[in-house]
């Protein structure tokens, strides 16, 4: 994305093999086939697709806005969601839309466990359950809030609460911890019960020194072909209109 908004600038990615699962969970091949079964829909994608995927799209959205998107959209035109079903699930469920959904999830919101999060809630009565809304249903209607990730930080600022059960990439209990030293943050236990966390391992590839030897080198140069930024970029600016 940075890329296709900046495409006169060098942008560098430090481990080349860092990729999303969102993302490779909706191939551009198979998307197209998909597509072209619902000629009349309108494509909302999310900003977690490759650069094929958004120049499909006529409007790209984050987990931030995606709300406001779709509601600036006509309640009677028909929309095709992706990639991410349990996004397109919550905003489904809050719009009253019936939208098509594409069947693609993260593989970390997608680990996590109600029955170990119920149980964690016996352990900490008083925690409220914040989650990110890809998670999967069963967690979002267990949840006492449901946001994006810098919702998340803003409610966990601005809550009256102390405890807080985090269903996100645990990376974001960093920021929590920093900002409001004074309260308890948990991670959502995932279904793998040998690990307390989630993480995500494609995030986590990019360590500091892959970071400081790709600035150094100014190696692992993202290129994409000028058409196809011209056709990924339309969409970027409509959500960027639609949202300011």
């Amino acid at each position: 994305t940075a890329k296709i908004l900046s495409p006169q600038k060098k942008v560098l990615i430090p481990d080349p093999n860092a990729g999303c699962s969102l993302a490779d969970s909706c191939p551009a091949d198979a998307f197209r086939a998909f597509r072209a079964k619902y000629p009349d829909h309108l494509v909302v994608s999310y900003v977690n697709t490759s650069a094929e995927i958004k120049a499909m799209t006529d409007i790209t959205c984050t987990s931030s806005n995606a709300l406001q998107i779709i509601e600036s959209i006509p309640k009677d035109r028909k929309i095709i969601f992706a990639p991410d079903k349990n996004l397109g699930n919550f905003l489904n469920s809050i719009t009253g839309r019936n939208m098509v959904l594409w069947d693609g999830a993260c593989h970390v919101h997608e680990k996590f466990s109600l029955e170990k999060i119920l149980a964690l809630k016996q352990q900490y009565p008083g925690a409220k359950l914040i989650a990110h809304p890809e998670c999967q249903r069963p967690v979002l209607l267990a949840a006492d809030y449901v946001g994006s990730t810098s919702a998340l930080l803003r409610f966990a600022e601005t809550d009256s609460g102390n405890e807080y059960i985090v269903a996100t990439e645990s990376g974001i209990l960093h920021q929590m911890r920093k900002r409001n030293p004074h309260k308890t943050f948990i991670p959502a236990p995932p279904l793998d019960s040998t690990c307390g966390c989630s993480e995500c391992i494609f995030m986590k590839m990019h360590t500091l020194q892959k970071i400081y030897d790709s600035l150094k080198e100014e190696k692992y140069e993202i290129l994409l072909d000028p058409e196809l930024i011209e056709r990924a970029r339309r969409p970027i600016e409509k959500m960027l209109e639609l949202s300011s």
